[in-house]
């Protein structure tokens, strides 16, 4: 992890706060009269959709369950509930799907510390393979994007004995705990270096002492974090013997630093060591640590390691190997290493490549005692399961067809098959499917056929069960217990009537979900037209865009009810998003890889084809009325396609944006798009700044000060090229706020409101003789 100089600490966690509570918000308004005083047009009632009620008080939340976790035995499942005992504090329960059964395996009064009187929260909890152990993680706290680091308590269920972990340490400072394969001990990070703690003598073992604000042994830099999801760090060996790890240097990587101007009477630069495209990254390697102390060997992976990634490694089961897959820079050739922990002997026995760029995934199950492994692949063009022979030499498809998998739910070598999500007919939609282990068949879908929309899975081990979550466009979250393979439901754990209820009763217009031909490709969309849509009027029109590789927006799932986008429908605008080629859609390597070298291009072009035969095949839509608006991605989507299509887009708000694809990190946009020096052309004409001088409409642009993913400089470098170019504009910073704009208070409010009074003044709704306004009003 890293140490408090270098660690970016975010608004709202309360070890590491940097007090933000005010209200205080930095406006720049350029090219605008000033903000709006915004009020409730009416008093709230069943009907009424507010921003107050979507943003501030919560009217809509979503119930989930758990979380949960099958055990190994595939007999239940258990889950954290309210205990009875304590009103703030929960149990940990299992339930027996077969018998429908439910018993209390640990109440939280076993987990009041001794001296306390209230239990220990849990943010989560893992059980010794034996189970007679249980691991609490408490008094968690955020590094970067994830509560990654708080106090571990153990809980002997035999004696009742709590004990807490790593005391020599300050509070909420323990990182990624985990039992040895016995459960006798315990291995953890703390700043930066890695430990072992003996359950039976309480003796702490340091194997790692070199950490440092640059040396980072056991976890990862923020780069790793947030682009191969890279976290833990360390893995104990089948045999408890040995720790392997990954150790990070990242002296030599640039050093970004976030000013903070709100928190005392000077400003505070906070550093932050990222690697943007084209610098030098941290040099990562991989070794092994004997876990009772002892030096540490390191594997030597051939090639530079500031121009490979390693990631990830795990052991293999019961053997004294790991498996390394080693990314180049360029992300096309993926390199898999077997090592061994006593020899460091490395053996390549399989390297995946492609044209374009590959993806790490997940998905690696070890068959036939340790003969073969799972792995996924595009090479017959969809994204498919592989069964690979341990040596490499032999290499058979699992699942067969003309369809890409998104996911794999369960390996279940026992009953003999791979179960999978994907869609092979409707790409805004996912279902389970299962297929034979051995390649032999076609694969059988299981989702019931009745119900379209989207299905997840957490399956038990043995395959018999599921926890099934059924969502759609206009059905929230229903978690049900299901047995398979006949997906036969068992019992409802949470169905979300209530909200269901909630929602009918404001009646909004459906979301309608299209395909937009525009020669090249056929494109999904969906659209949310205004209640009491009359096509005989004129609509003003605003596009939802993402538009990059690492997402998609157009998919039959119930985000949150799209309640924003059904609010800016009530205001009088017809509502639409469409996916473009290379967003992450299962339609096949060549539809994903086809944005290569030319993010930011391809997708402004698409875009702009598509908007055209909208404007042509509903004649409700007023051409002279189009927008477009969104975030991280899709905010550089927002500024290419207003600077680039002027004609089309003349109102628009970018969120969170890139406005230099070179100022972005490494790993993201150099597996897009290559190294600068290789692709000048496609760099330049992807990146929206060097587009700016064709601003033609109203664009209001947003930004946090403390975005720690894509940084306040590049909403920086766009106002001053604006600037440059005599091109009025309106903006709006968030202070201390990063790239979820979510932190301090009243600002997820604050920010829809912002957006809202700018649609409305700049893209104003209606048609002829007035604007047509829903049943709120958005200001006075």
């Amino acid at each position: 992890m890293k140490s408090e100089s270098t660690m970016f600490k975010p608004a709202g966690s309360k070890p590491l706060s940097r007090g933000i509570v005010k209200t205080v918000l930095l406006a720049f308004l350029m090219g605008t009269a000033g903000l709006p005083v915004f009020v409730n047009a009416q008093a709230t009632t069943p009907e009424s959709l507010t921003l107050e009620r979507i943003y501030k008080d919560d009217d809509f939340r979503l119930k989930k369950f758990g979380p949960l976790r099958w055990l190994e035995d595939g007999s239940g499942y258990t889950t954290l509930e309210a205990s009875p005992e304590f009103p703030d504090a929960r149990d940990i329960v299992k339930h027996s799907p077969a018998s429908g059964t439910r018993a209390v395996l640990v109440g939280a009064g076993r987990l009041v510390p001794h001296g306390a009187t209230e239990p220990l929260p849990i943010s989560d909890y893992h059980w010794s393979a034996d189970g007679r152990k249980l691991l609490i993680f408490t008094n968690s706290v955020k590094v970067w994007r994830y509560e990654t680091r708080g106090d571990y308590w153990v809980l002997d269920l035999v004696s009742g004995k709590l004990t807490q972990l790593g005391t020599f340490a300050e509070p909420s400072t323990l990182m990624f705990a985990k039992f040895s394969p016995d459960g006798g001990r315990v291995g953890y990070v703390v700043e930066n270096n890695i430990y072992v703690e003996d359950l039976n003598t309480a003796a702490v073992v340091q194997l790692t002492h070199d950490g440092s604000a640059t040396i980072i042994n056991g976890t990862f830099d923020w780069v790793y974090e947030e682009e191969l999801s890279c976290r833990d760090g360390f893995r104990w060996s089948p045999d408890g013997t040995h720790i392997a790890y990954w150790q990070s240097d990242t002296s030599g990587t640039g050093t970004f630093y976030l000013i903070d101007n709100i928190d005392s009477l000077y400003s505070r630069p906070i550093p932050l060591p990222y690697p943007k495209v084209g610098t030098t990254n941290s040099a990562v390697k991989v070794g092994v640590v004997p876990a009772a102390g002892g030096a540490t060997k390191w594997f030597d992976i051939p090639g530079d390691p500031r121009n490979n990634y390693l990631a990830r490694m795990e052991f293999i089961p019961d053997s004294a190997e790991v498996m390394i897959q080693q990314l180049n820079r360029l992300q096309n050739r993926n390199t898999v290493w077997i090592g061994h922990v006593e020899s460091m002997r490395l053996t390549n026995i399989l390297t995946d490549r492609d044209d374009a760029f590959l993806e790490i995934h997940d998905n690696i199950q070890w068959l036939d005692d340790g003969k073969y492994f799972t792995w996924t692949s595009e090479q017959d063009g969809w994204r498919h399961l592989y069964k690979v022979s341990r040596d490499g030499q032999e290499m058979a498809l699992i699942t067969r067809g003309e369809f890409d998998v998104v996911s794999i739910a369960c390996i279940d070598e026992q009953g003999g098959y791979v179960y999978t999500i994907a869609s092979p007919d409707n790409f805004t939609q996912r279902y389970l499917y299962r297929s034979p282990l051995d390649g032999s068949g076609a694969p059988q879908r299981i989702s019931p056929k009745g119900m379209a929309g989207q299905f997840a899975y957490q399956m038990s081990p043995d395959a018999r069960w599921a926890v099934a979550t059924f969502q759609n466009a206009t059905t929230p979250d229903r978690i049900s217990v299901v047995s398979l393979p006949d997906h036969e439901e068992k019992s409802v754990l949470e169905d979300n009537s209530e909200l269901k209820a909630t929602i009918d009763a404001l009646g909004l217009t459906p979301k309608e979900f299209l395909k937009i031909d525009i020669g090249a490709a056929v494109l999904d969309a969906w659209m949310i037209r205004p209640p009491g849509f009359d096509p005989g009027r004129k609509y003003p029109l605003i596009f939802y865009i993402y538009g990059e590789p690492a997402s998609s927006t157009v998919q039959d799932r119930w985000s949150g009810g799209d309640l924003w986008h059904h609010y800016l429908a009530r205001q009088g605008y017809v509502v639409m998003s469409i996916d473009n080629r290379g967003t992450d859609v299962p339609r096949g390597r060549a539809w994903r890889k086809s944005i290569y070298r030319q993010v930011g291009i391809l997708a402004t072009h698409d875009q702009a084809r598509a908007a055209r035969v909208i404007l042509e095949r509903f004649p409700y839509i007023d051409p002279e009325r189009v927008g477009m608006w969104g975030w991280s991605g899709g905010g550089q989507m927002t500024l290419n396609c207003m600077f680039r299509y002027p004609e089309i887009y003349t109102t628009g708000i970018a969120v969170a944006f890139v406005s230099d694809q070179r100022l972005y990190d490494t790993i993201y946009q150099e597996r897009y798009m290559g190294l600068p020096d290789d692709n000048e052309e496609g760099y330049h004409d992807g990146s929206p700044i060097n587009h700016a001088a064709n601003l033609a409409g109203h664009l209001l642009i947003i930004h946090g000060t403390a975005d720690d993913n894509v940084h306040y400089q590049s909403f920086e470098r766009l106002v001053d090229e604006l600037i440059r170019q005599n091109k009025l504009f309106s903006m709006m910073s968030y202070p201390m706020r990063t790239h979820s704009l979510s932190e301090g208070v009243n600002t997820a409010l604050h920010l829809r409101r912002t957006m809202a009074g700018f649609w409305k003044r700049n893209l104003p709704p209606g048609g002829p003789g007035g604007a047509s306004r829903g049943p709120e009003s958005v200001e006075k």
